[in-house]
């Protein structure tokens, strides 16, 4: 493969997620992504700043779009059904992706060095959740609760949906573990 073919940061992010797998991540080096990719080290470099990076690089957009789609829900929504509104755009997002999801979360659980990243990337999510509920008019420490409960709804939700036996829609499993929420904290 040329370096010239389109897609080279797709291609690699391919190529890291199937070494991760193969090889697992501490026994795969850049170099080696870079070279199944068709791609040179540099290029790698000119994408991503690291080899974690490959995993995570879409969690700008998911962040992006769950705090505009909160951002945007009516008005008249309580701080939970807000969050309901971005859990369903959210779940567009990876409608398509569950294949991929499914070997990014194994890699990801096989190391704690990528889970603790993960941990990091959605304490900013919640962090970005409260702050939008916040501009929305609700008070402190409502904002913050009802962001990290959005937050499990979300964990728990993409837990659920990547496992092998589930086969229903991520908008469906989401809506579902909302709706469990809802039930526990109103002592049903």
């Amino acid at each position: 493969m040329g370096r010239w073919q389109p897609d080279a940061r797709g291609r690699m992010a391919k190529a890291a997620l199937e070494l991760y797998s193969e090889r697992g991540y501490e026994q795969t080096t850049v170099a080696e992504i870079a070279r199944r990719a068709g791609l040179t080290e540099r290029t790698f470099f000119r994408h991503y700043a690291d080899k974690r990076e490959v995993l995570f690089a879409g969690s700008g957009e998911l962040e992006e779009l769950f705090v505009r789609a909160v951002a945007d829900a009516p008005e008249s929504a309580a701080p939970i059904d807000a969050l309901g509104v971005g859990l369903d755009a959210v779940s567009e997002l990876f409608e398509d992706r569950r294949a991929y999801a499914r070997k990014r979360q194994a890699v990801i659980t096989a190391n704690a060095e990528l889970l603790e990243r993960e941990l990091i990337k959605l304490a900013s999510l919640s962090a970005a959740l409260a702050d939008t509920l916040r501009r929305r008019g609700v008070a402190e420490p409502a904002a913050s609760l009802a962001a990290e409960a959005g937050l499990a709804v979300f964990k728990v939700g993409f837990e659920r949906w990547v496992l092998v036996s589930e086969e229903r829609g991520m908008a469906q499993v989401m809506r579902e573990s909302l709706d469990e929420l809802k039930a526990v904290t109103a002592g049903a």
